[in-house]
């Protein structure tokens, strides 16, 4: 069945979007942020042996992975600025979340509304500026020891951790400003920006892969093909709702008696969207990227987590699957769908399931129901996301093709398209609204004249 939103957006014309100056302006704001991001990626960090780098990285694509690039838009490879991306804010938060569900103050504190918000995002910015320092300071000593730096030294090192969590947070500042005066999640887009900047040069590696005869035809049709179901499954599943029967009781104000209404409470398959994927990345991303460039001085201890944590191993896929169910039930329950808050709201709107009282029992049972879609939906998301993964450490496919990247950009594209159609249908409805208030203006004066003629 088709949504009010879609059903008006699907009428709307260029010269309805045209006429949204408000939509343009967030469009166009968006734009510009998400330009000045791309163009951060290609200011290097001071310091850095740009031939050393570029050799470097040319021995050490294959081995790269493209699992660093793809949440870095290729920055990290440059050592830009933004080589640390967003990662740091996303972990921040992610630990800030754990422990306002473990910690009963920060619990507290998430229920008194705004200003508890307000504080919540005051403590994840700090816990963004401690994990952005001990990761470019780890960076900067693998940078040391693989000799890709011209004067190493603590000069180098001060500059590198400064350059590096200042570039942190000013991408943690544009994602905020994205979300708030732009279009869709602003964290979700720069890391979509990201993903499609890099995507013609994986294309025409994988592609010159088989020319040079390292893949055959047949895989390259195979991966095509992959691909083009993956896609089709995503905006399938993404799309997929188990409907909640809700009932409205008669009421009547006044004199008048109004019959009780049915509605419908849409629960999403995958209510936690694209966050558990990128959640669970930036947890293995870290290892990833100091033994990388530590090259062959990496100490013991690293070689070991890397030789059974590095991409396309069991224990790897194992923690990868583990991550993304957790967080799937973790972000669900904590953010996207919180069972009480549910009921209540149908409590306090007089609402209720047929058969189930409200308040408690209503939450107990959308608890129920929510934990049964989970397993549908988490499951979704570990295969998509593990399934490339193993053909690409199978075969030697670019990352590009896995799972977690088909994922964001179908999840971001469709969030994307859904505000911009929102936005649309709101100005629709502002027009309508002066349509109507310009006619009955019009009305009321015809009437006064009308009076004075008599």
């Amino acid at each position: 069945m088709v949504s009010a939103v879609e059903s008006m957006a699907a009428n709307s014309s260029w010269a309805a979007f045209g006429k949204a100056t408000d939509l343009r302006h967030r469009i166009l704001f968006t734009l510009g942020l998400l330009i000045v991001y791309r163009l951060g990626t290609f200011i290097p960090v001071p310091g850095i042996d740009g031939q050393a780098l570029r050799d470097f990285m040319e021995g050490a694509a294959a081995g790269l992975g493209g699992i660093l690039s793809m949440f870095t838009g290729g920055a990290l490879g440059r050592m830009g600025i933004f080589a640390l991306g967003i990662m740091p804010y996303i972990s921040a938060s992610i630990i800030v979340q754990l422990l306002a569900s473990m910690v009963p103050a920060l619990e507290q504190l998430k229920k008194e509304g705004e200003q508890g918000r307000k504080k919540m995002n005051q403590y994840t910015r700090y816990g963004t500026v401690f994990l952005a320092t001990l990761q470019a300071y780890g960076l900067a000593v693998s940078l040391e020891a693989g000799d890709l730096v011209t004067d190493p030294g603590l000069f180098f090192r001060a500059s590198c951790v400064i350059t590096l969590v200042g570039g942190t947070m000013f991408l943690m500042w544009v994602g905020e400003q994205i979300t708030a005066r732009g279009i869709g999640n602003g964290i979700s887009l720069i890391i979509f920006v990201g993903i499609v900047a890099e995507l013609p040069a994986a294309l025409a590696q994988f592609f010159s892969q088989g020319r040079s005869g390292a893949i055959s035809p047949a895989v390259i049709i195979g991966v095509i093909l992959m691909v083009i179901i993956t896609i089709a499954f995503v905006v399938f599943m993404e799309r997929a709702l188990r409907k909640i029967h809700i009932q409205y009781p008669r009421r009547q104000v006044g004199m008048k008696v109004y019959d009780g209404g049915s509605s419908h409470l849409p629960v999403k398959v995958n209510p936690a969207g694209v966050i558990p994927a990128i959640f669970a990345s930036s947890l293995l991303l870290l290892p990833t990227t100091i033994s990388t460039f530590s090259g062959s001085q990496t100490n013991p201890i690293m070689s070991t987590v890397m030789a059974y944590f590095g991409p396309g191993q069991p224990l790897y896929l194992a923690f990868f699957t583990g991550m993304i169910v957790f967080f799937a039930y973790f972000y669900t329950f904590n953010v996207a769908f919180k069972p009480d808050e549910v009921a209540d709201n149908l409590k306090n709107q007089n609402g209720f399931i047929p058969g189930i009282r409200p308040g408690k029992k209503t939450a107990d049972y959308l608890e129920y129901v929510v934990n049964r879609v989970l397993v549908i939906g988490s499951l979704y998301l570990a295969g998509v996301c593990l399934l490339p993964e193993i053909l690409r450490s199978q075969l030697s496919i670019p990352f590009y093709f896995g799972g977690t990247s088909v994922l964001i950009v179908v999840s971001v594209t469709m969030d994307t398209i859904q505000q911009v159609q929102s936005h649309l249908m709101a100005h629709q409805y502002e027009g309508l609204i002066e349509r109507s208030q310009l006619r009955g203006k019009g009305k009321k004066r015809a009437t006064a004249k009308g009076a004075l003629r008599r």
